[in-house]
């Protein structure tokens, strides 16, 4: 099995680009806060503004000159983060920005974890005199939602020198999909390979939870190299890179509604454990079908009566219009129609259906024109459109006219032609009879 320092490799060469090339590590303003004592069950939380320093390396010339400086804060902090996560660029918000990264501190407790897959990672029942220090968890969003932290963090007992030890973090922690596609939930770990806790074997562990509802995604004992037994159909890990790199991420071979939702990714090592959250959405844009099409044949003042289906759609918020293009062009909107219950299919997905009622009367149609069904939802919009056709019209059009004149003169034309002949012929006949006689 691949040990667990290998997962520092990629990290460690990072963090020496980081340190030999001069990184610039930001300077936090966090919320450290923590219940008051004698709370009970309902304690009440203190909060106190604090300031981390933060750096990749505790006895550089640029940490030791930040030590001692004033400032208003309750609370203040010189974090060594080797990974250097703490430096990332969405820690560090342009110069004037009103938007800030997002960061909380918590005091923290070791202790050994309780479910199946960690029981592992503690198989000895004495905690090593290590555990004996400050201990404090670090929860940061970057100012442009682009990056989530979790860190797990050691400080000698009464000092303010906390060392990252554990840091989960995503990248991607908002994703959306559309049904069938594969999508993959950022999730990756580092841990500090100087902590006598880095040998003894990790776990990973993915949860889902929805509106009160809750369930194990899949969870890997790292030391053992097993899944437990509640590992769902379709969710995986790649174990390359897992063991490699400390790459965690979720991968779900096809989205379906039942995957939208918060994934909570843990990761544990002995006595600690950190963990992110990631949202995936799953948005299906609709399909849409007119019937019947094509339209009959309609006759002056007949009512026309058209239906729309969307189908296939998710999640449920949608919005009808009908829009009637007439002669030359002319848009008139004809409303949402009469809009039926939504009806939801095998696969979670919805269907609803419009209708709307053509009077050629009172639309002043014409000879028709074309009719579309514009349903409007958060996947995207989509139309579709038919062809109305009115024959019989009572009121001619100026084209009407003309061929009705020109089809007058032509009768007019034939009737003065027939009148001709028929007189030419009968003064012929009256001559040819007089000479007879």
């Amino acid at each position: 099995m691949t040990n667990i320092s290998t997962i520092l490799q990629s990290f460690l060469a990072f963090s020496y680009f980081m340190h030999v090339y001069g990184a610039s590590c930001p300077v936090l303003e966090c919320w450290f806060v923590q219940e008051k004592p004698g709370g009970g069950f309902h304690a009440a939380m203190s909060q106190e503004k604090s300031l981390l320093y933060i750096n990749t390396d505790p006895d550089s010339e640029e940490t030791r000159s930040k030590q001692g400086l004033s400032t208003d804060h309750d609370r203040v902090y010189y974090v060594t983060d080797p990974a250097a996560t703490l430096c990332s660029s969405s820690m560090h918000p342009p110069e004037g920005s009103v938007q800030k990264p997002q960061c909380e501190i918590n005091p923290f407790m070791p202790q050994p974890s309780t479910v199946q897959w960690t029981v592992p990672l503690t198989d000895s029942a004495h905690s090593p005199i290590y555990l004996q220090a400050d201990w404090y968890t670090a929860a940061l969003q970057g100012f442009d939602g682009q990056l989530r932290l979790s860190n797990v963090m050691r400080a000698p007992t009464a000092t303010k020198e906390p060392k990252v030890l554990l840091s989960v973090s995503s990248r991607t922690f908002m994703i959306r999909s559309r049904l069938g596609e594969p999508v993959v939930l950022d999730c990756g770990f580092w841990v500090d390979a100087s902590s006598p806790l880095s040998g003894s074997g990790f776990a990973v562990e993915w949860r889902y939870q929805f509106r009160g509802d809750g369930r194990l995604v899949l969870a890997y004992d790292g030391k053992t190299d097993r899944f437990a037994e509640t590992q769902e159909e379709g969710a995986g890990l790649d174990f390359t890179a897992l063991h490699e790199t400390g790459n965690a991420s979720l991968i779900l071979q096809e989205a379906e509604v039942r995957h939208s939702g918060t994934y909570i990714c843990t990761v544990y090592l002995p006595y600690l454990l950190a963990q992110v959250a990631v949202e995936l959405e799953i948005v299906e844009p609709p399909s849409l079908s007119i019937f019947p099409s094509p339209l009959p044949l309609s006759m002056p003042g007949q009512v026309v009566t058209v239906q729309c289906e969307a189908s296939g759609f998710y999640p449920l918020s949608l919005e009808f219009h009908w829009v009637l293009t007439g002669p030359g062009g002319r848009v008139s909107p004809l409303g949402q129609g009469s809009v039926t219950g939504h009806r939801q299919g095998p696969d979670s997905t919805y269907s609803q259906t419009s209708r709307v009622e053509l009077d050629s009367a009172k639309l002043d149609l014409g000879r028709g024109g074309e009719v579309t069904c514009v349903a409007v939802h958060r996947g995207g919009t989509r139309r579709a459109s038919v062809t109305l056709n009115i024959t019989g019209v009572s009121a001619p059009s100026i084209e009407d006219y003309m061929a009705m004149v020109a089809v007058a003169l032509g009768i007019y034309g034939l009737i003065k032609v027939v009148s001709w002949t028929f007189s030419s012929g009968s003064d012929v006949a009256y001559t040819q009879e007089k000479k007879v006689k």
